[in-house]
């Protein structure tokens, strides 16, 4: 570093220099930090050449599609594992439940942790405990092992997503970004509609335990080929973690997705329900209040929530929480209407989402391409609508319809979404500035992971009460299943609404937050 701050910063200044040091504020502090986090960006960016830079977020891409694939494997095991281990389905649930919960804690903590330590550090961080889980989970001998190893690959997960946005909007220029976030909204969107489906296929021909072996060597692999690849260097920030506002983060977000996914599941909590959600909410508004006062005393926030102060990223968060609501909520929905309410298998179940997370891949790019000429607001409105119609169709058609049909629709509900979310990764985080990117990322990755825990939480509630209000003297899952699904199109109403806010051309860092006040 080649700033005043890093030159021993504990040393009183001189006398030749005291005009101009003794007298800064807390504030010029923490802009001339936020500056220098600049430096390095820009250093970074100036040490890869263009093949360099694409190159390192290609690996980094597919680091993160492994780990973010593991949060839905668990779905098409849960029988087997009850089978295994002698566990009920409630406690066979936490398999995936633990990796969701871990991840809302985990993730409001990585923005100051790649800024702290820079993403070298933070990659072999992530990864490295990753593979520690994965091994575990390989070889666990009992559930409480298999759980606990589920919680370390959460772990590593949670450093990975922003990490990946980070170093993608760090060194891909703006003129790039749309097309290359393309290309990485496979890791982001597309993985989580795989996981049931790879998993399945596992079973099928495998053991349970071939979920996490097949996945080991390909992690250890690409971590290897990125560490070499990722610019060395440390972070910027120099302040420790503030310990307040790591129990609050943890009450806040664990309370809120803890509640949630116990409302969606049926599952009974050690407290009730309604009690985690209080507990995480008043946890939260603590939490917002404290970044804010160590922001304006000029110590570094764990979570910088100044970044909602850009209109950009708020609506684009807004839209990416609710969008991601819709999507999670269906996934969950449409499998057990097509094996509760139709009679399918499980295999046709996750064959019938394949569609949808095929188009979202195929897409990006092109999706990445138009933004980069036009904008968000061009690609996102009719994105919105196509996916709005597409869930509509599935509400009318999928309960009793076959796994042909639903996969058919999931075509134009994986294009819709494709067009929706890739435009608006890029979107929010152009509208910051670079020294706010890191907090970016964990803010609009946190919050996806309560939107998809909410999502789930309401729609198996609208699924649960049609059921049992359908009028006829047994539960109607076909029912409760259509209702669910309105339901999520409704969802998708209110991102058409948000999508008219979004911005017509593409904003700059210099639209955005501020990077210090």
């Amino acid at each position: 570093m080649h700033n005043d701050l890093s030159s021993n910063p504990g040393t009183p200044p001189s006398n030749d220099e005291s005009g101009s040091r003794a007298t800064n504020s807390p504030r010029e502090q923490v802009a001339a930090v936020s500056r220098d986090r600049d430096t390095v960006r820009e250093s970074a960016r100036h040490d890869l050449t263009p093949a360099q830079a694409l190159l390192l977020v290609r690996v980094l891409t597919a680091a993160a599609f492994i780990v973010i694939l593991n949060e839905t494997t668990m779905t098409p095991a849960i029988a087997v594992l009850m089978d295994e281990f002698d566990v009920v389905e409630s406690s066979a649930q936490w398999l995936t439940t633990a990796f969701m919960l871990t991840m809302a804690v985990a993730i409001p903590l990585t923005g100051w942790f790649i800024d702290r330590f820079g993403p070298r550090v933070s990659l072999l961080t992530a990864m490295s405990t990753f593979v520690v889980g994965t091994a575990l989970a390989t070889f666990a001998p009992t559930f409480g092992i298999l759980l606990g190893a589920r919680v370390i690959q959460a772990l590593g997960t949670a450093v990975m997503i922003p990490l990946l946005m980070t170093t993608l909007m760090n060194v891909i220029p703006e003129s790039d970004r749309g097309r290359v976030m393309g290309s990485v909204s496979l890791a982001i969107s597309v993985a989580p509609a795989m996981g049931p489906f790879l998993a399945g296929e596992i079973l099928k021909y495998l053991g349970w335990r071939w979920i996490f072996g097949i996945v080991l060597p390909l992690a250890i692999l690409v971590t290897l080929v990125a560490v070499k690849l990722i610019p060395r260097g440390g972070g910027a920030a120099r302040e420790s973690v503030d310990m307040l506002s790591v129990p609050l983060s943890v009450l806040g977000f664990g309370g809120i997705v803890w509640g949630l996914s116990s409302f969606g599941e049926g599952a009974e909590p050690p407290l009730p329900t309604w009690s985690l959600l209080v507990i995480g909410a008043v946890a939260l508004a603590v939490l917002v209040w404290r970044q804010l006062s160590l922001r304006r005393g000029g110590h570094e926030p764990l979570l910088d929530v100044t970044a909602f102060a850009s209109k950009d990223f708020s609506v684009g968060v807004g839209l990416m929480t609710i969008g991601f609501a819709a999507f999670l909520g269906i996934m969950m929905i449409l499998p057990l209407l097509m094996q509760v309410a139709n009679g399918d298998t499980p295999e046709n179940a996750g064959r019938a989402l394949m569609p949808a997370g095929l188009m979202m891949g195929l897409l990006g790019p092109l999706v990445g391409r138009i933004y980069d000429n036009h904008g968000a607001r061009v690609v996102v409105v009719p994105g919105a609508i196509l996916a709005t119609l597409a869930l509509t169709a599935q509400a009318l058609f999928a309960p009793g319809g076959s796994w042909i049909l639903i996969a058919a629709i999931n075509f134009f509900a994986g294009a819709g979404l494709a067009m929706t979310f890739t435009p608006m990764f890029t979107a929010s985080l152009s509208a910051l500035a670079p020294a706010l990117y890191s907090h970016g990322s964990a803010l609009l990755a946190t919050l996806q992971q309560v939107g998809g825990a909410a999502g789930i939480a309401v729609l198996i509630s609208l699924m649960s009460v049609g059921s049992s209000a359908s009028g006829g003297a047994a539960p109607d899952p076909e029912f409760g299943s259509r209702l669910a699904l309105f339901g999520a199109a409704g969802l998708m109403c209110v991102v058409i609404v948000l999508a008219f806010f979004t911005p017509k051309h593409k904003p700059t860092a210099a639209e955005g937050a501020p990077a210090a006040h």
